[in-house]
C-alpha cells in the first residue's frame, strides 16, 4: 500500500509539474489551429512571432526598464496582432486560394526572415546566460504549493492561469458568437462566405490578429524557460506544439487543447519515472538520456506515420478555386537556338573570368567561400530532385547532409577509411536512411509530408547524434571533430586551389546525374505524378517507387555534399553547418531562386557562400542577417512564381533578348527559326503532328 500511495503521489506531482507548460503548448497549437482552420495556412512563422514579442517584452521590461504592464502592453497587446493583421493584408489574403505547399513555402520564408528583420530594426542581441523575466515579479522564486505535492512558481501559475483564460474566451467565441460561425464559413469557401454576405477579408484579418496574439502571449510566458533568448529555441517549442496540434488535424480546437496538455503532463512523467527505473533497468538508460528530450517528435512523427485519420485528411481549399494551371515550361526550352548560342557563350566568358580570379587573386578567406558555395550547391542539388522534380517539401535535407558528414568522421577516426571513400560511404548510408523514411511518409503528401520531414529533422537532432556511433559523442559535439584531407594520386588536398578542383569535379558529376534523372524515365514519372497521380497509376506507373528512388537520391547527393563540407572544414560542427533550423534556410534559397534547374542550386550556393560579404558587406555595408530577410521574404513569390525568380526572370529574359537580336538582324528572326522547327515536327505512331492536328479538326491529309 505504501509503494502504491508513493506511485501515485509521484504520478500527481508529474501531473501538477507537466500542466503548466502543457497549457502553453496547447496555447500555440490552438493558434496554430485558428490560423489553418480559417486561412487554411499551417503558420510556420508562429514560433517566430513568438520570439518577436518575447525579444521585445526583454528589451523593454530589462534595457528600456519599462513597468510590466507598459512592457506587457506594447509586446503583446500591440506588436503581436499587428504583426498578424500585416502578414495577412499584404501577403497570406492574396494567397487564400494558391495550394497549400505554397502557403507552407511562405510560412517557412516568413520563419526565417521575421526573426532576423526585427533583431535589425529593434537593434536587439541576446545576452547568453540571462534569463527572461517573467509577467508576475519574482516569478522564478516564489512559489505556491496548494496541494502540498508540488509548488507552483509564480511564473508556472501565470502561464496555467492566462493560457487557459485565453482558451476558454477563444472557446465561448467560437461556439457563441456570430464572428465564430464566420470563421468556420470563411475557412470552407470565402467565396461562399461572400454571398451569404460575410466579409471574408475582416474575418481572416480578425483570426490573424487573434492567433498572433496567441502567438505573443505563448512567447512571453514560455520565454523564462530559456537562459538565452534566441530564435531557434522558439521555432523548437512550436514544433512541440505542432504535435498537438496534428492531434486534432490542425481543425480541432478542443482537441489541441488536449493534445498541447497531453504532451507537457507525459514529458513530465518520462522525466520522472524514467530516472528511477533506469537505476534498476541498465536497459533503459539509452531512453531515459535521448528519448525524453525527443518525446514530442517521436509522438509528432508517430501521429503523421500511424494515425489512418492523418492519411484520409486533405488540404483546405477553395471548392469555387479554379484549377491551377500546370508549372510553367523550363525557360531554356522557350528560347531560340541563336539566343542559346549567345548565352552559352556569355557563360563560358563569365565562369572563364571568375576561374581566372579565384584560381590567380583570390586570398584564402575568398577561397574558402568560393569552395563552400560549390560544395552547398551540390547539396542544394538534393532539394532540386526531391522539391523541384518529385514536388515535395522535404525539411530533414540538413539531417541528410549531416549523415554524411558524421559518416566521414567515423569510418576516418575508427578505421582510418580514407575520407574521399567514406564520402561515398555517407551517401549511400543517407540514401538508405531516405529511402526507409520514404516508406512510411510518402503517402502522406502536401503538408504532411513536411510536417514528417520536419519531425524526423528535430528526433535526429534532438536524439541520434547524442549516440557515439553516429554523432561521435562529446568528442563530436562538444570538442569538433578533425577530418584530415586526402592526399592521392600525387595531389594533396590541403592545398586549398586543389581541394577546390575536386569539389568542382563532384558538382559536375552530380549535375550530370541530376539532368540525366530529370529527362531520364524517373523524372517525367515525377512530372507525371504532380499532374494527375490518379492518371499516372492508371497507365501502370508505381508512385511508391519512383518516390522513394527520388527521396533516396536526394538524401544520397545531400549526404555527399555534406560529406564534402565536413572535409572542406576539416570537422563536422554539427551545430553551425546542419541544424534544423539551418535547413529550413536551405529550402528557402533553393525554392526562392528556382527548384527546377541546376542553374537554380548554382545560385542558391553562390548567395549561401558569397552573398552576405561580396554583396552586403563589401557593397552596402550591412549586416549578413539582411541576407536572411531579403531570401525569406522573396519566398512571398513563391506562390506566383513556383518556378522560382530565377526563372521567372529568365522567361521574361529571353523574349526581351530575342527582339533586341531581331532588331540587330532582320533576315535571321527569330520567325524563321520557329517555322525551321514546324517543319520538323514529332511523329505520333508514324503520322506527322500536322497529321493528327488535321484529323482532330476532320480535314483531309
Amino acid at each position: 500500500m505504501l509503494i502504491a500511495a508513493n506511485v501515485g503521489e509521484d504520478v500527481f506531482r508529474a501531473v501538477l509539474q507537466g500542466t503548466p507548460p502543457g497549457a502553453v503548448f496547447a496555447l500555440i497549437a490552438l493558434g496554430f489551429v485558428l490560423t489553418y482552420k480559417t486561412s487554411g495556412v499551417f503558420n510556420l512563422a508562429f514560433g517566430a512571432q513568438a520570439y518577436v514579442s518575447a525579444a521585445m517584452y526583454f528589451k523593454a521590461k530589462v534595457e528600456w526598464e519599462w513597468p510590466t504592464f507598459w512592457a506587457f502592453f506594447i509586446s503583446v497587446i500591440l506588436l503581436a496582432p499587428a504583426i498578424g493583421l500585416l502578414l495577412e493584408r499584404i501577403i497570406f489574403r492574396h494567397l487564400r486560394t494558391a495550394p497549400a505547399v505554397a502557403k507552407l513555402v511562405v510560412a517557412i520564408g516568413l520563419t526565417v526572415a521575421i526573426p532576423a528583420l526585427f533583431e535589425l530594426l529593434a537593434g536587439f542581441e541576446a545576452v547568453a546566460g540571462q534569463t527572461p523575466q517573467g509577467i508576475l515579479p519574482d516569478g522564478a522564486s516564489v512559489f505556491y504549493d496548494p496541494f502540498g505535492v508540488y509548488p507552483w512558481s509564480r511564473n508556472e501559475l501565470a502561464q496555467l492561469l492566462v493560457a487557459v483564460t485565453a482558451m476558454l474566451l477563444l472557446g465561448a467565441m467560437f461556439r457563441y458568437s456570430s464572428i465564430g460561425l464566420s470563421m468556420r464559413a470563411v475557412v470552407e469557401s470565402p467565396r461562399l462566405a461572400e454571398l451569404a454576405g460575410v466579409n471574408s477579408n475582416r474575418v481572416s484579418s480578425l483570426a490573424w490578429g487573434i492567433s498572433s496574439l496567441f502567438a505573443g502571449l505563448s512567447g512571453v510566458l514560455i520565454a523564462p524557460r530559456f537562459n538565452t533568448l534566441a530564435a531557434p529555441d522558439f521555432f523548437n517549442i512550436m514544433v512541440v506544439a505542432i504535435a498537438a496540434a496534428a492531434i486534432g488535424k490542425l481543425v480541432s480546437l478542443p482537441w489541441a487543447v488536449v493534445g498541447g496538455l497531453g504532451l507537457g503532463i507525459t514529458i513530465s512523467l518520462f522525466t520522472t519515472f524514467l530516472p528511477r527505473w533506469s537505476d534498476d533497468l541498465s536497459w533503459l538508460r539509452p531512453f531515459q538520456e535521448n528519448l525524453t528530450p525527443s518525446l514530442p517528435f517521436v509522438v509528432l512523427f508517430g501521429i503523421m506515420v500511424l494515425w489512418p485519420g492523418i492519411r484520409q485528411s486533405i488540404d483546405s481549399t477553395d471548392p469555387l478555386s479554379g484549377v491551377d494551371p500546370p508549372p510553367p515550361g523550363l525557360a531554356s526550352s522557350a528560347r531560340s537556338k541563336r539566343l542559346t548560342n549567345v548565352t552559352r557563350v556569355t557563360a563560358i566568358l563569365i565562369i572563364g573570368i571568375c576561374a581566372f580570379w579565384v584560381f590567380a587573386k583570390a586570398d584564402v578567406g575568398w577561397m574558402f567561400l568560393v569552395t563552400q558555395a560549390v560544395i552547398m550547391s551540390t547539396i542544394f542539388l538534393s532539394i532540386t530532385v526531391i522539391t523541384g522534380f518529385a514536388g515535395q517539401i522535404s525539411l530533414c535535407q540538413a539531417s541528410f547532409a549531416a549523415m554524411g558528414g558524421f559518416a566521414v568522421f567515423q569510418l576516418a577516426d575508427r578505421w582510418d577509411i580514407p575520407v574521399l571513400l567514406g564520402a561515398l560511404i555517407g551517401a549511400a548510408i543517407a540514401a538508405a536512411v531516405g529511402a526507409l523514411l520514404a516508406l512510411p511518409i510518402l503517402r502522406l503528401g502536401g503538408v504532411w509530408f513536411a510536417i514528417a520531414t520536419l519531425a524526423f529533422a528535430f528526433f535526429f537532432d534532438s536524439v541520434m547524434i547524442k549516440f557515439s556511433w553516429v554523432g561521435g559523442g562529446d568528442t563530436s559535439l562538444l570538442q569538433g571533430t578533425r577530418v584530415d584531407r586526402p592526399d592521392m594520386f600525387g595531389i594533396d588536398f590541403n592545398n586549398d586551389k586543389s581541394f577546390l578542383l575536386l569539389v568542382i569535379v563532384v558538382f559536375i558529376i552530380a549535375s550530370f546525374l541530376v539532368v540525366r534523372v530529370r529527362e531520364g524515365t524517373v523524372g517525367r514519372t515525377l512530372q507525371a505524378l504532380r499532374g494527375s497521380e490518379v492518371a499516372a497509376e492508371s497507365i501502370g506507373i508505381s508512385p511508391v517507387r519512383v518516390r522513394v528512388t527520388a527521396f533516396a537520391l536526394s538524401a544520397a547527393i545531400a549526404g555527399l555534399g555534406g560529406s564534402l563540407l565536413t572535409i572542406q572544414q576539416e570537422n563536422v560542427n554539427y551545430a553551425g553547418n546542419f541544424a534544423p533550423f539551418a535547413g529550413l534556410f536551405w529550402t528557402v534559397l533553393v525554392v526562392t531562386l528556382s527548384a527546377r534547374t541546376v542553374e537554380g542550386a548554382v545560385m542558391a550556393g553562390v548567395s549561401f557562400g558569397l552573398f552576405e560579404r561580396a554583396v552586403l558587406r563589401n557593397v552596402f555595408q550591412l549586416s549578413g542577417k539582411w541576407r536572411f530577410v531579403l531570401f525569406g521574404l522573396a519566398a512571398s513569390q513563391y506562390a506566383r512564381h513556383p518556378e522560382g525568380i530565377l526563372e521567372y526572370g529568365k522567361g521574361r529574359s529571353f523574349g526581351r533578348l530575342d527582339a533586341l537580336l531581331d532588331r540587330w538582324d532582320p533576315r535571321s528572326s527569330r520567325s524563321g527559326d520557329e517555322s525551321s522547327s514546324e517543319s520538323e515536327e514529332p511523329t505520333v505512331d508514324g503520322d506527322s503532328a500536322a497529321d493528327v492536328d488535321g484529323a482532330k479538326t476532320g480535314g483531309t491529309r
